[in-house]
């Protein structure tokens, strides 16, 4: 497999401390549910019932998920009335999720057809 070159390396050396913390980030991007909640919040803000359409979770489901994902500081909320609205907290997170998809897509492009 080629990989291409990283357009933005991590500058130094990571220590223990960032090697855990991107662990813990990588295992809550490593559910599916969370990862689609994840995506649809690279288009911009929503609330859990927009957010519930656009995974295909359960609401209870897709709440839980979402509770995860405030607790770790992956995502913002704000209040809208009673609806709450939840967006990414930053720019890397969007880049993180579109790169994870991007390395689906070459590795499902890498897969032979098969009849």
């Amino acid at each position: 497999m080629h990989l291409s070159a990283a357009h933005h390396a991590h500058p130094r050396s990571p220590g223990e401390e960032q090697f855990a913390l991107a662990a813990e980030l990588l295992a809550l991007l490593g559910d599916r549910t969370r990862l689609a909640l994840l995506h649809a919040l690279t288009a911009g803000e929503a609330d859990v019932s927009t957010l519930t359409e656009a995974c295909g979770a359960a609401r209870p489901a897709v709440s839980q998920h979402l509770a995860r994902l405030r607790l770790a500081g992956l995502v913002n909320t704000r209040k809208e009335g009673r609806r709450v609205i939840y967006s990414l907290r930053d720019g890397h997170l969007r880049r993180l999720v579109d790169e994870s998809l991007n390395v689906a897509d070459h590795r499902l492009g890498d897969q032979p057809l098969h009849d």
